[in-house]
Formats: C-alpha cells, structure tokens, sequence
C-alpha cells in the first residue's frame, strides 16, 4: 500500500482519535461491550476483518485496529476485501478508502456478480450466499479461524421484524456463529450494539464518502441507494420510525424481544432442526 504523506498521517490520527473521544460512548465502548459480552475475541484468534467497502465495514476495521492497541491478549487481524466484480470507479473508491484510513487491506478477486447476473429468482439471496463462502474460504487460506462482518444494531432489529412479517418466524441476526461449511471457523459481528446512525455520523464527521451499492443490478450506484429503495428492509426501517413516534423504546424493547423468549407462552419452536410442540408436555403439567 501506497505510504501516506504528513498530510495524510495527520488526518488518519484524526479519524482514530475522534472513536477515542467525540465518538468514545456512541461507537467504541458499544464495539468493546459486544466482543465483551458475547465473547467475540479470544486469546490466539485470527481474525479476518471483512470489508465490503461500505461504511459499516470500514468503521469496523478502524475500530479493530483500535483494539489491537488496546488489546490485553494476544491476537491477529487480517483486512480482507473480497471483489466480486466491482466495476473499476467503486474498486478505486474502496482502495483509496484504505489508504486514507491506513488499513492494510488485501484484496482477492471472484466473478460472483457475473455468475448471478442471469439469475433471475434470488439473485442477491445468491450473491450473499456465495460471497460468505468465498470469505470463509479465503480467510481460512490466510490462516484466520474468524471472519468478522459489519452488520450493526439497526440490521439486527429489521432482521427480527423481517422474519416475523414477512417470512413467519421469530429469528435474529446472532452476534456469532459456527460456520457448518467450513470446519473450525467462525462468524462474529463487532458493531451488533452499534446504532446505524452513529455510524453515518462517524462518516458524517470525519468526511468520509463509501459506496453504498455495487452491484451489477445497480451499476451505477457508488453513492446512491437504489437497490435499498426497493427493499424490504426500508419498509421495515420505516415502521420502526413510525413506532418510534408514539413509543421511544421500540428499537430496544425489539432488541430484547428475542433475549426474553419464554417457552411456556410458545406454541412452537424449532431447536436443531427438529419442530417441538406445547402440547408435546401439555399434559405433564397436570
């Protein structure tokens, strides 16, 4: 990577030093109580920091390097930058990011966009599928035993109203996994206490422009939102917005909904594949 020059040092040491300070409550201390909370860095962890060049990734990043200064054990990150087919404008976007935040990025290259480009039923359900594996695969080939993605706070609340409006269940986002496919490896998501609108306002701050969409059904959108437009999580961020006006504690009481699951008011669960039923010990409790 390209050396930057005193200019360019200085405004780095800016952007990390206002997580330390003007951002220190909103982003930092919400990015060391969920890798506290949910145990998502350990003692001799790999980590393969994933950056899809947007603004949640890149924050991660910086926040992970921030660790590793603070860090009271040892451990390794690596910045992975998958390219599923960017076209050249967002490529440049992305590495010039990385060079002006000073994150050593390593960059592999695949055809995920052309492959699902024809499809025409689910292809960004594809795309996401196909693009988690080559980030499994690639990090496991560097070394690393985790990959962490940037999804925050406001991802994890629409993912749980999404589930239950749209697809019929009660799920979330999980703030880690055990990966099924690739053996030994794991998924973590640093920012999940993270709210989306200190993000925009970290990027805001320290004049920082991402690409928001790249894909090949949105070409030409390095900073427009076209396919969230179309989306139903934009309905769903919208409703919280909506209920957000009679009741200020929606996001959290969402949040915690699926924290406080009491099994004895559920009709119904599914645990490890297998489907359970009340009534399966509705007459044990005689």
């Amino acid at each position: 990577m390209e050396a930057l020059n005193q200019e360019e040092i200085e405004y780095c040491k800016e952007v990390e030093q206002s997580l330390r300070k003007r951002f220190k409550k909103k982003i930092w201390s919400k990015f060391t109580k969920a890798i506290n909370t949910y145990d998502l860095v350990k003692p001799g962890d790999k980590i393969a920091v994933c950056i899809s060049g947007g603004k949640d990734s890149m924050l991660m990043a910086k926040c992970f390097q921030e660790l590793k200064i603070h860090n009271k054990f040892d451990f390794e990150v690596k910045f992975l930058v998958m390219d599923p087919g960017y076209n050249p404008e967002n490529r440049r976007q992305i590495e010039e990011n990385a060079r002006k935040l000073n994150i050593p990025i390593t960059v592999f290259e695949t055809d995920i966009f052309e492959s699902v480009f024809t499809i025409e039923k689910s292809p960004c359900y594809l795309c996401a599928r196909m693009r988690r594996g080559h980030l499994y695969h690639f990090a496991k080939d560097m070394g690393c035993n985790k990959i962490a993605l940037g999804h925050h706070y406001d991802d994890v609340i629409e993912t749980i109203l999404m589930g239950m409006l749209y697809s019929g269940q009660i799920q979330t986002m999980m703030p880690k996994l055990h990966s099924t496919n690739f053996e030994g490896m794991e998924l973590i998501r640093p920012l999940y206490l993270v709210r989306e609108d200190d993000i925009k306002a970290w990027r805001d701050y320290n004049d920082l422009r991402f690409i928001q969409c790249a894909c090949k059904f949105t070409e030409d959108c390095a900073s427009c939102d076209n396919e969230e437009n179309l989306s139903k999580r934009l309905e769903i961020k919208e409703l919280i917005s909506e209920l957000k006006k009679t009741n200020r504690f929606v996001e959290g009481n969402i949040f915690k909904s699926v924290e406080n699951v009491n099994l004895n008011t559920i009709v119904a669960y599914k645990k490890d594949g297998v489907r359970h039923n009340f009534l399966d010990t509705y007459d044990e409790a005689e």
